[in-house]
């Protein structure tokens, strides 16, 4: 995992778009959705030596809070749960301007649960990678002009995004959150709170 994240942070062309450029617009179609259980651990997450540090406490509620502001947008009259594990991050110290801007990364893991069927959507953890924005400071680098606080904020925002174009694709692909109520184990009540898969 250092060794990953060490070869990502150095990378600057691959930077994303801000995960929270599209907040205020309507959230994009995702069939009958409804996030009942946000879970984030990070009971492994590992950082390089010359990332800031932040306590695992502020990374799991930084990257909750994100998924929380981007899906209880949602609706639906379906439950879904997310269990997500945070796997290693770089918060960019500042760099050499125009000869090391090191960049900001996480990386995570997630799996879905359908509520009403009682079993995960995911059959294994999908992998998330996700980078700073551009306008956290591509050239500079996010270390001279934001806090730790805002550039975990900022990969937070972008994490929550790539888990909704992956649902939207999945859902696309596979129909996952359109299927017809006889499609699924119907159980009465709401089913216990998943745990994050860390393997």
């Amino acid at each position: 995992m250092f060794r990953v994240l060490a070869i990502l942070m150095t990378v600057t062309f691959v930077a994303a778009c801000n995960g929270a450029s599209d907040l205020n617009k309507a959230p994009v179609p995702l069939g009958d959705f409804n996030l009942y259980h946000n879970i984030v651990v990070a009971p492994k997450v590992q950082k390089l030596p010359i990332s800031r540090e932040v306590s695992e406490e502020v990374l799991t509620t930084a990257v909750k809070d994100a998924i929380a502001e981007r899906f209880d947008r949602y609706d639906g009259a379906r439950n879904y749960h997310f269990g997500v594990s945070v796997e290693g991050y770089v918060l960019a110290p500042p760099g050499i301007p125009l000869v090391l801007a090191p960049k900001s990364v996480m990386i995570l893991k997630l799996t879905v649960w359908d509520d009403a069927a009682g079993k995960k959507l995911t059959d294994k953890p999908y992998q998330i990678t996700v980078f700073e924005s551009f306008d956290q400071g591509p050239i500079v680098g996010s270390g001279y002009t934001k806090t730790a606080e805002e550039q975990l904020k900022n990969l937070s925002q972008n994490a929550a995004k790539s888990i909704e174009n992956y649902l939207v694709k999945q859902n696309d692909a596979e129909g996952w959150f359109n299927r017809p109520a006889d499609a699924v184990i119907v159980r009465s009540g709401t089913a216990a709170a998943p745990t994050a898969d860390t393997e």
